[in-house]
């Protein structure tokens, strides 16, 4: 077998036919990548494993030993995994789950090519991995700001059916192209054939951009940015709905208030302008 040249994707699922002692070596001897490669994509989520009569999961033991009849996938792509994430904030700890600021860049969840460039994984390593880590939302990965991540499934799905029943009150900030032509609007576009409602509120003009406060009564994909986009008003660094730029997405999650599951009381965090602006350079 060919080795893979260094900069190769692979992209390859294995069916076991008999048990392996030690999957890293296997790896490296059937896909001709280096160990050291092999045990980076498992270190960084690049490989799962499906034993049988079990659920699939990410395999980062480099000595684990598999039966006969599992199935191994790898998703090999050196530029992803040689990527270095910004470090998100632990803003609070409330036990059964924790908030947190989400730089820009950061994934909300992994996915198949990998989880070390997400807020979940990089959450379960700032515990340690002592706390079990649930997804309760998401925020688009060229976005920033506030993201609940439970660390238990009851506390999950609490949290999770306070944002399907629109008990979380949430504000963004955005800055976008062009002079906002008044101070407040409703944008009721339908999105994918589905409502959407957008609230904005301008709150500056400077420089032919807008600094605008925005809540939205749907989760439609990238509503915000389609809206505002549909307007003529594109987020500055929207390379998808916008203009192709070096500037990041201005785009920021800046408050959430909701009745706390947990406390048993209403809590708010919100983050200041001055927050954000630091990954708006």
């Amino acid at each position: 077998m060919n080795p893979p040249r260094a900069d190769q994707i692979v992209k390859q699922t294995f069916q076991l036919s008999e048990s392996v002692e030690n999957i890293s070596d296997w790896l490296a001897s059937n896909t001709g990548l280096a160990k050291g490669r092999i045990k980076l994509a498992m270190a960084n989520g690049a490989v799962q494993c499906k034993k049988p009569q079990a659920k699939w999961q990410r395999l980062r033991r480099a000595t684990a030993r598999l039966p006969k009849g599992s199935t191994i996938q790898l998703f090999y792509n050196p530029v992803l995994l040689a990527t270095k994430p910004s470090s998100p904030e632990l803003l609070e700890d409330c036990g059964r789950y924790s908030v947190w600021f989400k730089p820009p860049g950061i994934m909300s969840q992994g996915n198949e090519w990998g989880d070390h460039c997400s807020i979940l994984r990089l959450a379960e390593l700032h515990f340690k991995n002592a706390r079990q880590v649930f997804p309760v939302h998401r925020l688009d990965q060229d976005a920033s700001g506030l993201m609940l991540i439970a660390h238990d499934k009851k506390s999950a799905a609490l949290l999770s059916g306070l944002f399907a029943e629109r008990k979380i009150e949430k504000s963004y900030r955005v800055r976008v192209e062009g002079t906002w032509d008044s101070n407040q609007q409703r944008i009721e576009v339908p999105l994918d054939g589905r409502r959407a409602v957008t609230n904005v509120k301008c709150l500056e003009c400077v420089a032919d951009t807008s600094l605008l406060l925005v809540e939205i009564e749907t989760g439609r994909k990238h509503q915000i940015r389609r809206h505002l986009s549909h307007l003529g008003h594109p987020v500055l660094g929207d390379a998808l709905y916008g203009v192709k730029n070096s500037q990041p997405l201005h785009l920021a999650a800046t408050k959430l208030s909701y009745p706390c599951p947990v406390q048993g009381r209403s809590v708010t965090f919100e983050l200041s302008i001055d927050h954000i602006k630091a990954y708006w350079q």
